[in-house]
């Protein structure tokens, strides 16, 4: 049975009559040109001929009917004479086009208006000359936005019940357009003046602080907002609401404030002492003052009630989703790794981003690649209690996954349109470009890397850069003959040449080692999981990087290097030793099969003496010797051979790595016919942790990390039925029940207790009640969980037991990700995505990651040609504009095949090595198929 229409989600929302039926049509002061006058600019990316040095911008949010009027006037350079002024517009209404001329009269401009490519033409009878500065005025209205772009609506409903409105803004990457006239690519930097009207029982906030209040007739007030520094128009954001706030000042002067609405200040505290130790941080590390010269200095921090990405770096107003801002004592470890991780993101685009931003969309990754390395960089070192390096590898994972595919693409690719640069948010610009930044820092020394980036932000503030601007500033500081710990020698030490190969290319490649005697045999090549050819020639094929490899042996653990900058070459150890490590704490992005004997010493290390590595290098092992199975480098069994060591695994990293290759398996078995060998695979993976484990305490205590590992096995054990854990989460679950939700639960076990309470159809009645009461968004975010793994079939029509009153639309992918992995579940997210497929893509936008995630995590878990089928047939029948062109599609169908190819090779081999290891009559630990 299909599900019930998301458009019954969004109607539910509050909506506002055609701007047709309410807002003024264009008057004379701005007369449309002939209808069957051209449009006179034909490509997406806009004309050089002016560029925009301020902008003076009035916008005034009508919060009782939801809708907006404006005016901007905007200050131009003319670099070419021209008679045509070219600029971005979206679903904006113009009602009135003015030419300001030096000495001159108002002159009224003609328009023309391109849907398509989201372009405005102004059109003067007069030629505006080269060098020469001219004003345009333009007066505009719309709908405040259904979606979570531009200038668009969010609600919040207050503890007396009524709902209340924010306004607010998401320009990233091409939505300023929908908010007011503008050019609107990230090189088309200026100054801005904003002023907000608004009514007396909101505030409004912008980048810059406010200056002034003054009061209009109706009882309106107008603030006026400092002018901004020089920054792109994604970078600009306003807000009207009724949030309140709380402030503290940083060592360097700067005033931080969080905003959030009121029966949720109490939850800012935490936010607000990360924001100012980190921005402390951030100040001393660039050995560059924050670089927003507000009046006294400030940066506002806003927890918005409806947001579709986690966190958006505005300059000097960054907004976050409510989860990743507010904190309780009731939230988990991972809750306080999670806020503190996405505010030091935001708080690095300051620099990394904003200060120096960009030329294009085609090098995102120099922000957000940079934004995601100096998170882990920056909390490591203010927050070490909270270990984050154990989190590290886990996002080269991730990259990893997607750039083993053809689908894939280079860090730096081209892109034109909305949807191809909204496709730009993906793990390869975040987690790849922070991985590979963290391999040249390992490469260069940390002193020369920082030094450089600091040269570099110095160099080119206030500016729009490509790569070669980076790779040239790195180049120059390594290259000083007074650089202390240099490995390399100079000839060596062309960055941009070693880079361009990990930036211009997609993909990573697969290092193959083979040992004989003292001689070490390298050859490199793409780690591709399909073999498929494109145009008959093999996909591998012309791919060549400049790797700096790392090893260590079992004679020494000093680390050696070697740059290896051919297909093959040979390098030569001190004396033969028993065996060697590549890729040493996973510093570099590549993976490494040891031919021979390699693995078979490797993995008797592990189980004799596993400490001898490091966890990294451990977690390390375990991803790709799994990895090489799936490209039959390696035999199954031989991965399955170097598992067993877990059972005396104790850390975190390797832990959580080891269920992150086994756990897939029997996922794709779940959505088959194979229950016995199913069974048979969770039972191995219980056994194989028992005793980790039953050694786990139900409370709060220990590390960060101790305590998501806790989080982490509980939840896995309950999930398989493994009797200690469920009998406890059973009595926990039934005690806070009876308490009606009062009792104090640890924060780090309460998801393995509701996800064991929300087995019975009373229990999940119950937590579907505390989801809608409960004001803690940690406390929902796990409830919604725990929901959504239910085995109650007729519960996991989740999308219509909400209705878009208790759940948040923003919060859709989670639920139907998480209900696509519940083998009860499955068919119901798959359907729930076909059927509504037009829905999702208006709110969240074509192109987007929210899109994208649930296009690949329905779908990742199919292993059957009829699945294949299905969903080939679905995405083939879509329209280009509905979105049959997005890379997570062709990311889909491969995943898909690659599973079907995975399970016809290996299940023979896997059933042989568990019938040999683990018994088949022991279903004790698998009663229960929910997860």
């Amino acid at each position: 049975m299909l599900a019930v229409p998301l458009l019954v989600l969004l109607l539910l929302e509050a909506s506002v009559p055609s701007l047709a039926a309410q807002l003024p049509g264009s008057d004379s002061a701005g007369t449309p040109p002939p209808a069957d006058q051209a449009f006179p600019w034909e490509r997406m990316r806009l004309p050089q001929t002016v560029v925009p040095l301020h902008y003076n911008l009035t916008v005034h949010p009508d919060m009782n009917t939801l809708r907006f009027t404006g005016v901007v006037h905007i200050e131009l350079e003319v670099l070419e004479n021209t008679t045509t002024i070219v600029l971005h517009s979206s679903e904006l209404l113009i009602s009135k086009v003015t030419l300001l001329v030096p000495g001159g009269p108002p002159t009224p401009l003609r328009f023309l208006e391109h849907p398509a490519s989201e372009q405005l033409a102004l059109l003067s009878d007069r030629v505006l000359y080269q060098g020469g500065t001219y004003d345009v005025l333009l007066e505009f209205s719309a709908n405040l936005s259904d979606n979570y772009h531009g200038f668009y609506k969010s609600s919040y409903r207050a503890s007396s019940g009524e709902i209340r409105y924010v306004a607010s803004t998401q320009f990233e990457a091409t939505s300023a357009r929908a908010a007011f006239p503008c050019f609107d690519e990230p090189a088309f930097k200026a100054n801005f003046t904003i002023q907000i009207v608004r009514e007396p029982r909101h505030i409004a906030i912008s980048n810059m602080p406010k200056i002034n209040t003054v009061e209009l007739a109706g009882g309106l007030l107008k603030d006026y907002f400092d002018t901004s520094v020089r920054m792109s128009t994604y970078l600009v954001a306003f807000i009207v609401s009724d949030f309140l706030s709380v402030s503290k000042t940083t060592q360097h002067g700067v005033k931080i404030s969080v905003y959030a609405s009121p029966e949720k200040i109490d939850q800012t505290s935490f936010a607000l002492d990360a924001a100012v130790k980190l921005l402390d941080f951030y100040d001393d590390f660039f050995d560059i003052p924050y670089p927003l010269p507000k009046q006294g200095m400030w940066s506002d921090l806003v927890a918005i009630p409806d947001f579709q990405s986690g966190a958006m770096e505005n300059w000097g107003l960054t907004t976050y989703r409510e989860a990743g801002l507010l904190f309780q004592p009731k939230s988990s470890a991972s809750d306080k790794l999670g806020i503190t991780m996405v505010i030091a993101h935001e708080l690095a685009h300051q620099w990394f981003g904003n200060l120096v931003t960009m030329e294009w969309w085609n090098d995102l990754w120099l922000n957000e690649g940079f934004a995601k390395f100096m998170e882990f960089v920056s909390v490591d070192i203010t927050y070490p209690e909270l270990q984050v390096d154990d989190f590290f590898l886990g996002k080269c994972f991730n990259a990893m996954e997607v750039d083993s595919l053809t689908s894939s693409h280079p860090v730096s690719t081209p892109v034109e349109t909305p949807s191809q640069i909204r496709e730009m948010f993906d793990d390869v610009s975040y987690s790849k470009g922070a991985c590979i930044l963290n391999m040249l820092r390992d490469f260069l020394t940390r002193e020369a890397f920082n030094e450089g980036i600091i040269r570099y932000l110095r160099r080119y503030s206030y500016q729009n850069t490509v790569n070669s601007h980076l790779w040239q500033s790195l180049s120059n500081v390594s290259r000083r003959p007074d650089r202390p710990h240099k490995w390399y020698t100079d000839d060596e030490l062309d960055v941009g040449t070693i880079m361009d190969t990990w930036t211009l290319q997609e993909g990573f490649p697969l290092v193959t080692v083979e040992v004989k005697g003292r001689e070490v045999r390298l050859h490199q090549e793409r780690y591709l999981k399909t073999d498929d050819l494109t145009q008959g020639t093999p996909v591998r094929a012309g791919f060549l990087w400049k790797i700096p490899l790392t090893y260590k042996t079992s004679h020494s653990n000093t680390i050696q290097r070697f740059l290896l900058k051919n297909k093959t070459d040979v390098l030569y150890l001190e004396e033969e030793v028993d065996w060697v490590k590549f890729n040493v704490d996973m510093s570099g992005y590549y993976m490494v099969h040891y031919q021979g004997q390699g693995w078979s010493g490797l993995t008797r290390l592990l189980q004799t003496n596993h400490t001898a590595l490091s966890s990294s290098d451990r977690a390390s092992l375990i991803n790709n010797v799994f990895q090489l199975v799936s490209v039959g480098k390696v035999p199954l069994d031989t991965a399955l051979e170097l598992s067993l060591y877990l059972s005396r695994e104790m850390e975190t990293l390797a832990v959580t790595q080891g269920l992150s290759e086994l756990v897939p398996i029997y996922k794709l078995m779940e959505k088959r016919d194979m229950k016995t060998l199913e069974n048979q695979m969770k039972g191995y993976i219980v056994e194989l942790l028992q005793t980790l484990i039953d050694q786990q305490t139900w409370s709060d205590s220990g590390s960060v990390s101790e305590r998501v590992l806790r989080s982490y096995l509980l939840l896995f054990a309950c999930v398989r039925n493994h009797a200690p854990c469920v009998e406890k989460a059973s009595r926990l679950f039934h005690s806070w029940k009876a308490l009606d939700g009062n009792m104090s639960l640890p924060s780090d076990i309460s998801l393995c207790v509701f996800a064991i309470g929300a087995r019975t159809p009373e229990g999940w009645d119950f937590l579907y009640e505390m989801y809608g009461r409960s004001p803690d968004t940690s406390v929902k975010s796990r409830i919604k969980t725990a929901l959504s793994i239910s085995p109650l079939t007729d519960k996991l029509h989740m999308w219509e037991s909400f209705r878009g009153e208790v759940l948040k639309t923003q919060d859709l992918p989670h639920v139907v990700i998480a209900v696509s992995k519940n083998p009860h579940g499955y068919k119901l997210a798959w359907d729930f995505l076909r059927a509504n497929w037009p829905a999702l893509i208006k709110k969240f936008g074509e192109g987007s990651s929210s899109i994208a995630r649930m296009v690949t995590g329905v779908t990742d878990q199919y292993s059957t040609p009829h699945m294949l089928k299905e969903v080939q047939e679905f995405f083939g029948s879509l329209t280009k504009e509905m979105g049959s062109e997005l890379r997570c599609i062709q990311q889909t169908y491969e995943t898909i095949e690659l599973n079907i190819r995975w399970v016809d090779k290996h299940l023979p081999l896997l059933q042989a090595w568990l019938d040999k290891h683990t018994s088949r009559g022991n279903t004790q630990h698998t009663r229960h198929e929910d997860l």
